[in-house]
């Protein structure tokens, strides 16, 4: 084992950790004040939750052994043999590798928060997301990144733009479609109650995100140094791009505009962020900030509510990252030649990823927000939806006075 690889992914895990509450704090600043204890909930109780998941059956499923190419085995549940020896990264301890994955299917359930906030019952959130990990996250982060088989077809997903992003997206979608949209969306003004905190929550992303795509070429190398170049530079051209769009499309510059573009060039570039060059990554971002600004529009023309956007930034910053990926991917960078570098079967590799993953992804959690809605109900009564969440589900109110 190696002490500076393994120095460095205890911080990586640390930063990716870091996320969830910033993603809180993203969330929380988007919902009206009678909400934003209850949105700012889901992130937080994620780390409990979807940790215990993790460690008792999650990780195995994910990183055990190969069953068919669609599911890991059950050696590793309750961390059986999960300890300070060498694991799937060589020169790390087992353990590090599981935490470190942890802090990855902690953030993801709770990014489809955004989609259902302001109405769904506490309750339901848990019980969905449990369900979640165990039959979405755990077959997709398997699919990937355990050796099943989109890892076998070729597809390249450095970070997470199928395991995390496209996969929230789509249970995201699946939620809008099942929940319905809020009481009087369409008809009254839904304002975002503190955009400063907004803006500190994708701060506190944008640095966490160093952990999330840097710390996914488990070492201390050079591939690690170029993910973490490509990160920023697709974040910062994102953040120009969209405010940019915005500025011509509606007249007025906006902080929300500024933050969301920065969150969607992260989203872009982590399936590419270990594979592109820094200026392939400058062009990742630039159209991922216009084409997530465009898809933020979509909940528009399809009348569905994704509440915090979650569709429209995760789901068409994520796609577009993977297709870009099959683009400008080069083996200068540590993968494989993509389109621009003689191999364009990469594209088509890279698409058959996307569409299996929202397919599938979207299926199942409809198929599971449903059972719960049968089981427990999902949304909370419309004299609860009235008063807020904080009141309602948590006997709590964020401000006073």
């Amino acid at each position: 084992m190696n002490a500076a690889d393994t120095a460095f992914i205890l911080v990586c895990a640390a930063l990716v950790m870091f996320m969830t509450p910033g993603l809180a704090l993203f969330y929380g600043g988007l919902v009206r004040s009678k909400n934003v204890l209850s949105t700012i909930m889901h992130s937080f109780m994620l780390l409990g939750v979807a940790t215990l998941v993790w460690v008792v059956a999650g990780y195995s499923l994910s990183f055990g052994s190969d069953h068919g190419g669609l599911i890991g085995g059950l050696e590793f549940m309750f961390l059986e043999g999960v300890g300070v020896e060498p694991g799937p990264a060589a020169t790390i301890p087992h353990a590090l590798f599981m935490i470190f994955q942890c802090m990855f299917a902690v953030i993801t359930p709770a990014l489809i928060s955004g989609a259902f906030a302001e109405r769904i019952k506490f309750s339901a959130m848990v019980a969905f997301s449990v369900l979640w990990i165990l039959c979405v996250y755990a077959p997709m982060c398997h699919w990937v990144w355990g050796g099943g088989w989109m890892a076998q077809m070729g597809a390249l997903d450095f970070a997470g733009g199928a395991v995390v992003h496209m996969s929230s997206a789509a249970a995201a979608l699946a939620a809008t479609h099942v929940l319905g949209r809020r009481r009087g969306y369409g008809k009254m003004a839904f304002v975002p109650h503190n955009l400063p905190m907004t803006v500190l929550g994708a701060g506190i992303l944008w640095f966490g995100w160093f952990g999330f795509n840097a710390g996914s070429a488990l070492a201390a190398n050079g591939t690690a140094v170029m993910a973490f170049v490509t990160t920023h530079i697709a974040a910062a051209s994102a953040a120009v791009s969209w405010v940019i769009v915005e500025w011509l499309h509606s007249g007025k510059p906006t902080t929300l505009g500024a933050a969301s573009g920065a969150v969607a060039g992260l989203v872009a570039i982590t399936p590419a962020a270990g594979f592109v060059s820094p200026m392939a990554a400058c062009v990742i971002g630039l159209v991922g900030g216009v084409v997530c600004f465009g898809g933020i529009l979509l909940k528009n023309i399809f009348k569905y509510d994704d509440a915090l956007d979650v569709v429209g930034i995760h789901g068409i910053g994520g796609s577009w990252g993977a297709l870009a990926t099959g683009i400008w991917a080069s083996e200068a960078y540590g993968g494989v030649n993509g389109l621009l570098h003689g191999a364009p079967v990469q594209l088509w590799t890279q698409l058959v990823s996307v569409v299996a993953t929202w397919l599938f992804c979207y299926v199942v959690s409809y198929i599971l927000f449903k059972a719960i809605d049968l089981v427990m109900g999902l949304r909370v009564d419309a004299e609860a939806e009235q008063a807020g969440l904080d009141v309602s589900e948590h006997n709590e109110t964020a401000y006073t006075g």
